[in-house]
């Protein structure tokens, strides 16, 4: 088969053309968009007419030129605009054409702004963004060390006005919980260590629900977490799930102490392999999976003394990492088998600082502690949008109100229970 074979300079060539044609291709779908979605909102108006007849929206050319910087790099754009003299009957102003495609003022694409909290986790300063992505997005606009600086400060605004929203109105069913650390860059300070919890809302959605540092995972610094939640309204969780290691247990135990626990298995799992010799390890690794995706709970609690019979008698300290947490580590199973899969771990946090952790040890961190706590604030508000429901989300509300699960199934309470109740 007959190949063409290109030197050096034509393939440089021909990666700028094909940058060129992707630059434009975007751009003329933007262009398509922003037209299209102002011709919707004038024709749904085309019956509103003045005393003279003369339409109330109609369109009004074009705005001035502005640049902006998307993943496909840096596109110039005239948005068209909308002359719309309707009045509002409740507020008595103006009614205004606002572009869900393209807001006012944009310069960035909400991927672009969602890249540079997790550049700056990643030890990059904020005099580096401006080589690091210049040459990505064919241009400094928007990028300048002044405006991360700008963005780093609204940031931090919106997570402290995030951490004083009242919680009257939300309600989580389960929590996860960990604390995320990282090297603090400036100041000589300490490793910022930020407590993260995330909940489960009773239509099964998750989300971010406190945000904070805190002083080595302490039950202080969780219990203050805490503490805030409870008074702004916060009810308690049927069941946090977490590392044993964490401070957190304690706390929870004297803010919220109808609240269950579930041990991380991840967790759980690596300090047990801590404990065994290397060749030992994949066996035990398979014992655990049996404990974990056990039938049902009794099915679970056999795997656990399987596993205490096989390595308990050489390494005592791994089989008592699974015993003694029996209980707390098994508690998933007396809630719906859907669930199970999610309670069994911490990953929705785990997962959004996967990338981040892994790096964790090479890098220099955030500038400080409250510019750190910011850019995980949105590193997390990114991630939320790709969090998806629970699996069996519609039986939420019933965990909430109380029922009962036997092996991961409801079970009908009988007529003389309740009456007992």
């Amino acid at each position: 088969m007959l190949r063409v074979v290109q030197d050096e300079g034509t393939r440089a060539e021909l990666a700028g053309v094909l940058d060129e044609i992707v630059r434009d291709g975007a751009l003329r779908m933007l262009v398509a968009a922003l037209e299209a979605e102002v011709e919707a909102y004038v024709a749904e108006a085309k019956g509103e007419r003045d005393e003279k007849g003369h339409a109330r929206v109609t369109r009004n050319g074009k705005a001035r030129e502005r640049t902006v910087v998307t993943g496909a790099g840096v596109l110039p754009v005239r948005a068209p605009r909308v002359n719309d003299r309707r009045v509002d009957e409740d507020s008595g102003e103006r009614v205004r054409f606002r572009s869900d495609i393209l807001p006012p003022y944009a310069r960035k694409s909400p991927k672009v702004s969602h890249v540079l909290p997790l550049l700056y986790l990643h030890g990059l300063s904020s005099g580096d963004f401006v080589p690091a992505l210049a040459e990505f997005f064919g241009t400094d606009a928007g990028l300048s060390p002044a405006a991360i600086t700008r963005l780093t400060t609204a940031w931090q605004a919106e997570r402290a006005e995030f951490m004083t929203r009242p919680l009257k109105d939300r309600d989580y069913v389960y929590v996860w919980v960990d604390g995320i650390h990282f090297n603090v860059r400036l100041g000589g300070e300490d490793r910022l260590c930020c407590l993260v919890m995330v909940g489960v809302r009773p239509d099964g959605s998750k989300e971010l629900v406190a945000l904070q540092d805190g002083y080595r995972e302490s039950t202080e610094s969780w219990a203050e977490l805490l503490r805030g939640c409870k008074k702004r309204g916060m009810r308690a969780p049927v069941l946090a799930v977490g590392d044993g290691a964490l401070g957190f247990w304690a706390a929870v135990r004297d803010v919220f102490p109808e609240t269950r626990d579930q041990r991380d298995w991840v967790h759980k799992t690596a300090n047990v392999l801590d404990c065994l010799p290397k060749s030992v390890q994949p066996a035990a690794k398979r014992a655990i999976f049996e404990i974990t995706n056990a039938e049902n709970k009794d099915a679970a609690k056999r795997a656990v003394a399987a596993f205490a019979d096989e390595f308990g008698a050489k390494w005592p300290k791994a089989a008592a990492k699974i015993v003694d947490d029996q209980g707390a580590l098994l508690a998933f199973y007396d809630f719906p088998a859907e669930h199970w899969k999610h309670l069994r771990t911490t990953n929705p946090i785990e997962s959004t600082f996967a990338p981040v952790r892994a790096r964790t040890d090479l890098t220099k961190g955030p500038g400080s502690r409250e510019a750190g706590l910011a850019m995980v604030f949105k590193l997390i508000e990114a991630a939320e949008g790709r969090w998806r429901k629970i699996n069996g989300h519609e039986l939420v509300p019933l965990v909430r109100a109380g029922a009962k699960f036997v092996n991961g199934k409801l079970v009908e309470v009988q007529d003389d229970e309740k009456d007992a109740a």
